[in-house]
């Protein structure tokens, strides 16, 4: 059997849970905006900073 003291504290923390799922929400009608991404088109002519030096 466990302590009185932790039985309490269960208890209580049920009813904290209870509580918190118990108070009224509301739902706000949102719209859902997605940004317009366009990621850089890649060509294999684009300068990437690459200097290849031949000894």
């Amino acid at each position: 059997m466990l302590p009185p003291f932790i039985i309490e504290e269960i208890r209580r923390r049920e009813n904290q849970q209870r509580h918190r799922y118990e108070q009224p929400q509301l739902e706000l009608p949102i719209p859902v905006v997605t940004p317009n991404y366009n990621p850089p088109s890649r060509r294999d002519d684009d300068d990437r900073g690459v200097v290849i030096i031949d000894l």
